[in-house]
């Protein structure tokens, strides 16, 4: 049976007897630019065994930390335009020095690779010579 108004809209309809209303929809956290700094700060003295304690103590995500130390090291943080003469915590790296990186992780990818290839043919070649009966000179028919 379907009940219309006289707008033409179905109306509203009233929750179940017996059943609440759905909780309040979560409002979005909001961190203070102290807040922040304070939290990239004590992350970034942590020792690694300790960084996630941290993390889990302020129910943080670690995008969170490194979200804010981007925008710290920008100047965004301080409230004041950061000052692009002073030198960065962390140097830029070349292009030359990123390729490089680059390569030596693909090298050692590849090292790793052609290790574990060399191993599996050994084991297959050692199998072969178990599993496979010596054939004698003559074959019979």
């Amino acid at each position: 049976m379907h009940v219309s108004t006289s707008s033409g809209k179905k109306p509203h309809s009233s929750p179940p007897a017996g059943r609440d209303d759905p909780a309040p929809r979560p409002s979005r956290r909001v961190f203070s630019p102290e807040y922040k700094l304070a939290i990239v700060t004590e992350y970034e003295n942590a020792p690694n065994g300790e960084k996630g304690a941290i993390l889990r103590r302020e129910g943080l995500y670690s995008s969170h930390v490194i979200e804010w130390t981007r925008a710290r090291d920008a100047g965004v943080l301080t409230g004041r335009p950061a000052d692009p003469a002073a030198p960065s915590k962390r140097p830029k790296k070349s292009a030359e020095q990123v390729e490089l990186e680059k390569l030596r992780r693909q090298n050692e990818k590849l090292k790793g690779d052609l290790a574990k290839t060399r191993m599996a043919l050994d084991i297959m070649g050692k199998t072969r010579a178990l599993c496979v009966p010596r054939m004698s000179k003559e074959l019979t028919w």
